[in-house]
């Protein structure tokens, strides 16, 4: 058992707009505070007395670590932990824990959300019916615009853990086609289904739409670059929910305007926020459906995130910590 008293939770409105229910935080230590947002000058002070310091963004080095005395648990209220120095927490006895599976519903919803907009044209077809162009049409309806139904098409699933097997489940029962690629990571340990994969270069050249659900890694960052889209077949379809580092930005916008894609659907980008002049912002770029990062972001998604960092304390304080990021 490790007593735990006073924890600080540094982002938190990055996770609640005031619409979730704190108690199981809340409830997990005696002592809290809770940050809305804390800007970089603000961590060191912030961080100073805690136990416990929860972290959605915000970045937490190895000098505010190291001096951090009283630290003993970083709770990531995410996934990822690219914002955390882990191998210095390490260093420090600190243990560093993240939310884990929180998602799954939400971003496998999104993912079939940016797809059927575009193969349905519904941005298209909407903006039409603004322009007043159905109110002036010779018939009932608007064909302007070619549909397209996911029943036959191949889906190609790039990352095949909890979200991607999620993806692939939803994608059979539209009855979609789905290849998933070989593992990216060289060494991996053979799975079950590793004889079912196929290599990546095969996966794009075949595949109608391909939808990334893999993490960001230096073998991974930019993996859909100018080669990559080259060898996509005219008229696919490229989804990225997982993280903006894996797609090369200024070799997607070229593929796009150049027609040789059939469209993309992208709710992550890097950096984020964005900015103003991102190659993916730019207004004549066709075919591209852009949502603000919020895959992830259902209410009932966002809630989990705080029962999961709870649930992380707790086992910690019992002397049995849980999703332990090494």
């Amino acid at each position: 058992m490790t007593e735990l008293r006073h924890g600080v939770f540094l982002d938190l409105s990055t996770v609640d707009r005031d619409d979730l229910d704190l108690t199981p935080l809340r409830e997990a230590l005696p002592e809290w505070d809770l940050h809305p947002r804390t800007d970089p000058d603000e961590i060191s002070a912030r961080i100073a007395n805690a136990e416990v310091v929860v972290t959605n963004k915000v970045v937490l080095d190895d000098s505010l670590l190291a001096a951090a005395s009283n630290l003993k648990l970083v709770c990531a209220a995410a996934t990822g932990t690219n914002n955390i120095d882990v191998a210095a927490a390490r260093r420090l006895g600190i243990t560093v824990s993240n939310a884990r599976d929180y998602a799954t519903d939400s971003v496998v919803q999104h993912v079939f959300a940016l797809l059927l907009t575009l193969v349905t044209r519904l941005d298209d077809y909407r903006a039409d019916i603004r322009a007043g162009h159905w109110s002036a049409s010779d018939q009932f309806c608007l064909l302007d615009h070619p549909i397209q139904t996911l029943a036959g098409m191949r889906l190609g699933i790039i990352g095949h853990g909890v979200l991607g097997q999620a993806t692939a489940r939803v994608a059979r029962a539209f009855g979609m086609q789905v290849q998933v690629a070989a593992s990216l990571r060289p060494g991996s340990p053979s799975s079950a289904d590793d004889a079912d994969r196929i290599p990546l270069p095969e996966l794009l050249a075949t595949s109608d739409v391909v939808s990334l659900h893999c993490p960001l890694s230096p073998e991974t960052r930019h993996l859909i670059d100018d080669d990559a889209l080259r060898r996509m077949r005219p008229g696919a379809i490229l989804l990225n929910t997982a993280r903006g580092g894996l797609v090369d930005p200024e070799a997607l916008a070229r593929h796009l305007r150049a027609g040789s894609l059939g469209g993309a659907g992208i709710d992550v980008l890097e950096p984020e926020p964005p900015p103003a002049d991102h190659p993916l912002l730019a207004a004549d770029i066709p075919n591209l459906v852009l949502t603000p990062h919020t895959a992830w972001a259902a209410r009932s998604a966002r809630q989990r995130v705080i029962e999961e960092t709870a649930t992380n304390i707790r086992s910690f304080a019992k002397g049995q910590p849980r999703h332990v990021v090494s």
